[in-house]
């Protein structure tokens, strides 16, 4: 399957963007949060940090904070571990595939989800995984050690999972180079607005607006924001200088799957997600400026 034909640039990039909405889609699905409340998790935060920590075990609130990132350490602490005295990381797992399923069922429709073209998507999503590393990925080696569903349309979504987190491990690694804490990382990512909204963050993600006006000053004095909150022209490249190290550092994957499965993967991808979206699976007030 793998093709000898160089990988245009940012295809990689391109390929990623359609295919991890995909395994978003959970998140922000009244399926979740009831597969959640199940399991006695009612806080919507809680059961993000249980549901994607789930894979690395039954961890404490450091390990959450260092593989997310840009989560406050004290809103995770609020919840972990004490998830853990409500359930186990495996009935989280459990629960989680079953959300992905309703979720998806109800977004795409039972046509799409038993079509060929599931079957396909998630027989290249997989090939492509298999040139993912484990090494200093740890969202990723632990996804990766959990079995393939044997429905399609969950082996793609674990594949997009596999993907996302690989790619999402290097990112870190890039805004660690950049020097960016997670609430910076936040702040630019934000003034390209392409990120989430600073509504979306300030509700999800525990931080103050003390603390982000703080942050702001902090990248200011960098010369990466202008008064007004928008990105300088050291700040746009300094975005598009993480953008192109995480696309080298998540370039295996999709080398491994060639040019034509990357092509082929995107188009699959953008099918299946463009329904989702206009099916509504993410709310759009979280997300731009």
């Amino acid at each position: 399957m793998t093709s000898s034909s160089a990988l245009p640039e940012k295809a990689g990039r391109t390929c990623h963007n359609v295919v991890n909405p995909f395994h978003s889609t959970h998140y922000f699905a009244p399926e979740l949060s009831g597969e959640m409340a199940k399991l006695g998790i009612e806080n919507r935060s809680a059961g993000y940090f249980a549901s994607r920590g789930a894979a690395m075990g039954a961890v404490g609130p450091g390990t959450i904070t260092a593989t997310f990132y840009n989560f406050k350490h004290e809103l995770i602490a609020q919840h972990v571990p004490h998830v853990w005295t409500l359930t186990t990381p495996q009935q989280v797992l459990d629960a989680r595939l079953r959300a992905a399923d309703a979720t998806l069922r109800r977004l795409l429709g039972a046509e799409a989800v038993e079509s060929p073209e599931m079957a396909e998507a998630a027989k290249l999503a997989l090939h492509a995984a298999e040139g993912c590393a484990r090494q200093a990925r740890p969202l990723y080696a632990a996804h990766a050690d959990l079995p393939v569903p044997e429905a399609p349309h969950l082996a793609y979504w674990h594949a997009a999972t596999l993907l996302r987190e690989h790619r999402g491990d290097g990112h870190l690694i890039a805004l660690l180079d950049a020097e960016l804490d997670g609430l910076e990382a936040l702040v630019t990512h934000t003034a390209t607005g392409r990120g989430m909204s600073r509504k979306g963050i300030m509700s999800t993600r525990g931080w103050s607006e003390e603390e982000w006006q703080e942050a702001q000053e902090r990248v200011r004095s960098r010369g990466l924001l202008d008064a007004g909150g928008e990105l300088t022209e050291a700040g746009t490249l300094l975005r598009k200088e993480l953008e192109r190290t995480t696309d080298r550092l998540d370039r295996a994957p999709y080398e491994h799957l060639g040019a034509e499965g990357v092509a082929r993967l995107t188009e699959l991808a953008t099918g299946f997600t463009t329904t989702a979206v206009n099916a509504g699976a993410f709310p759009a007030v979280l997300f731009g400026k």
